[in-house]
């Protein structure tokens, strides 16, 4: 195992330890007059806030910023994302009784869980905010699925969170889903928390999981708990920053809190309750740890630099508080977000914010749509004026609602750092900026290569009405992406998505919400290449279709920001591809836009 040196740490993160240190420390010292929870963002000075003179928000409205701490769980299928979810929600007193997410009819579904198709196959299918408060912070949590194929919806909410917990089983380590969000995070700068998940059940050596963390994602984790066995005789974890050992108790499907006690390492309580074996082992492992482990430095982890883990079984809700307890102290309040003038800090007294999320249909019986917004700056007050950038228009903001899962209720009031939902027919789309002032544009929303394509047709003209408006509402909410085929005699858009799953997601979806009869049938195609002129003529018009020599089976076509883009049927027809059109660029995702 190595020595977890940050030497070894293959993320460059360009931001000043120092600096973020210093900041650190002065709140924790109380220097500055501000809530004493407040863990500071200092932003990359690649991208420095702006130096033009604004007005901050009200001392109390700082003190409600300071206090939030919005954070996303992402993990691989299965690791146990969705019950930690919702045990965190039982301590924080946000539900009664958490519910499995294989619960069957007799039982309790999830909170976080609430389409049909969550609750018919057990699966997270797209991304839910709840919101609750504990310990004098204001949490908005963020459920992500894990599914590959549901990516989009994953990327999408880390644009709006400050932070991640990353779940891991401690069966299986590291799995490829797991890697792909941490890249995510990482390029986004977002700071990481581990849990390893599932100790009630026979796990690998937490020595080898914390080695592969080292290994296959370059940063030094630093355990701040440790497991007492694993499996069958899991008995609880003892916290080596307080060096005391929290023993659980096993609970009726692991509903309520688990009841528990504290005392060192040489207890006799912690004697007796563990095996010999076990308990020797745990001594020789927590002294070996306090000679190869970086000591926990809150710079580091702001910085990205260091990941803090945790390790319990959120099922049997062993760790679950003492890991939601300590992560909220560690981990950041609202970040600066950039802008095309500079980072805007939350602080700032005007409002402004983007759309990361658009979901119809969440309440059958009201046919509308939420519109998910990361406020970013200032306060938002309900009714309140703002101007949606893309359009130019104002915009009066009526029927704001704060929503957990499925419930909802009015809200009146939200800050920075807090996820607001617009209930109605509002015109918006995903990446659009509201806000307040002039000169503030986000561009937070990443774009998606699709790995899959196929035709959704409706199966009965007599509903071609709803047909539409479905295919519609479920294009603006970013289920999957549409095109239109170059000299295609389909009336129906090509649509693109991430895995096969969304397409199923968008069939049930219409045939659940809009009862429209409709099929799906796949495309000869698999693998997409945007094309662009590298010189294109002054008085070219681009929106005709580029002459290129295109390979056997190919196809152009426009997609939803008017880009051309070729569809193959076979990746190595790329090559041929290229080499037949020298005159033109290609890319395997959607160019920027200049």
């Amino acid at each position: 195992m190595g020595s977890y040196s940050s030497t070894n740490s293959t993320n460059q993160n360009s931001i000043d330890l120092d600096q973020v240190r210093f900041a650190a420390d002065s709140f924790s010292n109380g220097k500055f007059p501000l809530s004493p929870q407040f863990v500071p963002f200092i932003p990359d000075p690649a991208f420095p806030v702006s130096t033009a003179a604004f007005k901050t928000v009200p001392a109390d409205a700082a003190r409600q910023i300071d206090r939030r701490r919005t954070f996303a769980i992402i993990s691989h299928p299965d690791a146990g994302k969705t019950t930690l979810t919702e045990k965190l929600l039982l301590y924080g007193g946000a539900i009664h009784l958490a519910g499995s997410v294989t619960a069957r009819k007799n039982q309790n579904a999830t909170a976080s869980d609430w389409m049909a198709m969550e609750k018919e196959r057990g699966i997270s299918v797209s991304s839910t905010v709840l919101q609750f408060d504990y310990n004098g912070y204001c949490v908005n949590l963020l459920d992500t699925p894990g599914h590959h194929d549901f990516s989009e919806d994953t990327y999408r909410v880390l644009s709006a969170v400050d932070s991640a917990v990353m779940v891991i089983d401690a069966g299986k380590g590291i799995e490829a889903q797991t890697l792909k969000l941490f890249e995510v995070c990482r390029k986004r700068g977002v700071p990481i928390f581990v849990f390893i998940n599932k100790l009630d059940r026979p796990s690998r050596p937490p020595l080898e999981l914390l080695d592969e963390l080292e290994k296959v994602l370059g940063l030094p984790p630093v355990p701040l708990n440790w497991p007492l066995g694993d499996g069958p005789r899991f008995r609880g974890v003892f916290n080596r920053e307080t060096n005391e050992v929290n023993l659980f108790e096993r609970t009726p499907h692991g509903s309520f809190k688990a009841p528990l006690s504290v005392g060192g390492i040489d207890d006799e309580l912690v004697k007796n309750a563990l095996d010999s074996e076990i308990y020797e082992r745990v001594k020789q492992e927590v002294e070996l740890l306090d000679g190869v482990t970086e000591e926990l430095d809150l710079a580091k982890t702001l910085a990205g630099k260091q990941m803090p883990v945790f390790f319990g079984s959120a099922m049997n809700n062993f760790g679950v508080q003492l890991m939601l307890e300590r992560f909220l102290q560690l981990a950041p309040g609202p970040a600066p977000r950039l802008s095309e003038n500079g980072q805007i800090d939350p602080h700032r007294d005007g409002f402004s914010g983007f759309v990361f999320k658009i979901q119809a249909n969440m309440n059958p019986r009201h046919r509308d749509r939420a519109v998910f917004i990361r406020i970013v700056s200032g306060v938002f007050e309900r009714d309140m004026q703002v101007t949606d950038i893309k359009s130019g228009r104002k915009v009066r903001l009526g029927n704001a609602q704060k929503l957990f899962g499925q419930d909802r209720e009015t809200l009146d009031i939200a800050y920075a750092g807090d996820i607001l939902a617009l209930v109605g027919n509002y015109e918006f789309l995903i990446g659009d900026t509201l806000t307040s002032e002039s000169g503030i544009v986000y561009d937070e929303m990443p774009r998606f290569k699709p790995e899959c394509f196929s035709y959704l047709f409706n199966n009965d003209t007599a509903n071609i009405k709803r047909y539409r408006a479905g295919i519609e509402q479920l294009l603006k909410e970013g289920v999957a992406q549409a095109y239109d085929v170059h000299g295609s005699a389909q009336r129906v858009p090509l649509l693109g998505a991430v895995g096969p799953l969304q397409f199923e997601v968008m069939k049930a979806r219409l045939e659940g919400e809009y009862n429209v009869d409709c099929r799906l049938e796949s495309s000869p195609w698999s693998v997409a290449q945007w094309v662009r002129a590298k010189n294109p003529a002054p008085d070219a018009n681009l929106r005709d279709a580029p002459p290129l020599t295109l390979p056997s089976g190919c196809s152009l076509a426009l997609d939803q920001d008017q880009q051309w883009l070729v569809l193959l049927p076979a990746a190595y027809l790329v090559g041929i591809l290229h080499d037949r059109n020298t005159g033109y660029e290609f890319s395997p995702s959607p160019f920027d836009k200049k």
